[in-house]
């Protein structure tokens, strides 16, 4: 490369002796952006930042995580046409119980009401967990739940979700397929949505499940920590349910509490329903953010 000698340093463009352009970047922008504010913390600590931690945390000031955004006028359970009955945060009860039933009656499990319905619309792949979940279900299933998963990615866990089905008629589905009609038919009649992700920069399943008023049960990681409060016992407040390690005894935990919490603090649930569904998680709000970031980079520039 014909670089002068002075940028053909460590400091600058090279990494481990050899050019590294994503670093170049890094050092030379303005601004570095990623997609949550927490995943932004992350990349700046060994395990995330591949190679990269010391130089974006030499260059934290520049450092910004600003959060995705759904389409919130796709995803909209007053209006969207896949879904069997439509209701609103300040009424959704009636039908959000109607979607249940649809689910339970399409995907050919009992019409359980009051059995909680857990559920993951996901890649099957290590990052999202899926080895903390086989840790856990068989157990998880000895509960009064069902749970459904729709997904498609490597064989062995689909071989495994369809033993984990075999072993648990009547309360375990796993769809092996990409369906986006039904992934939104899920969004609406589960009660649960499960990520329980070893890493997530922002993640966008559990802002669709809140749209939904499906409670998203995740690792505390990325844009999950960002998106997702968990609940607190006292003062009823929070949208979801989180953990903090790659811990499968965790993840058990925390799904045996919002089993608890849903069978016996009916306010307290409900409470949390609507705070989820009365978060913005539009692209609006993440566009707002990043032109104040553009804005202050011109005025610095001047």
């Amino acid at each position: 490369f014909d670089l002068p000698d002075e940028y053909k340093t460590e400091s600058r463009v090279l990494q481990a002796g050899v050019p590294n352009f994503l670093k170049a970047g890094i050092v030379y922008s303005s601004r570095v952006t990623t997609v949550s504010p927490t995943y932004a913390r992350e990349i700046m600590t060994p395990y995330f930042g591949e190679g990269l931690d010391g130089t974006l945390s030499d260059q934290s000031w520049k450092v910004v995580g600003i959060l995705n955004g759904i389409d919130v006028d796709l995803y909209n359970p007053a209006s969207d046409p896949e879904i069997t009955a439509a209701y609103t945060a300040k009424a959704w009860m009636r039908g959000k119980a109607a979607c249940k039933r649809a689910l339970q009656e399409e995907l050919g499990l009992p019409k359980a009401a009051k059995n909680p319905l857990f559920a993951m619309v996901t890649r099957l792949d290590r990052q999202k967990g899926m080895d903390l979940l086989f840790h856990v279900l068989d157990e998880l299933l000895e509960e009064e739940i069902q749970f459904i998963v729709l997904g498609t990615g490597d064989p062995s866990y689909e071989k495994k979700l369809q033993d984990v089905e075999s072993r648990h008629p009547g309360r375990m589905r796993a769809v092996i397929a990409y369906d986006r009609h039904l992934s939104r038919r899920i969004y609406a009649g589960a009660d649960l949505f499960v990520m329980p992700s070893l890493f997530e920069p922002c993640g966008l399943s559990q802002m669709i499940a809140m749209r939904y008023g499906t409670l998203p049960i995740v690792r505390q990681t990325g844009g999950l920590a960002d998106t997702v409060e968990a609940f607190n016992q006292d003062e009823k407040t929070g949208n979801g349910f989180g953990f903090l390690n790659i811990n499968a005894h965790e993840l058990l935990f925390t799904a045996k509490e919002a089993i608890r919490i849903y069978l016996e603090d009916k306010e307290g649930w409900r409470r949390m329903v609507r705070t989820a569904m009365d978060g913005d998680y539009s692209w609006s709000r993440s566009a707002k953010t990043y032109e104040m970031l553009y804005q202050d980079i011109q005025e610095e520039a001047r």
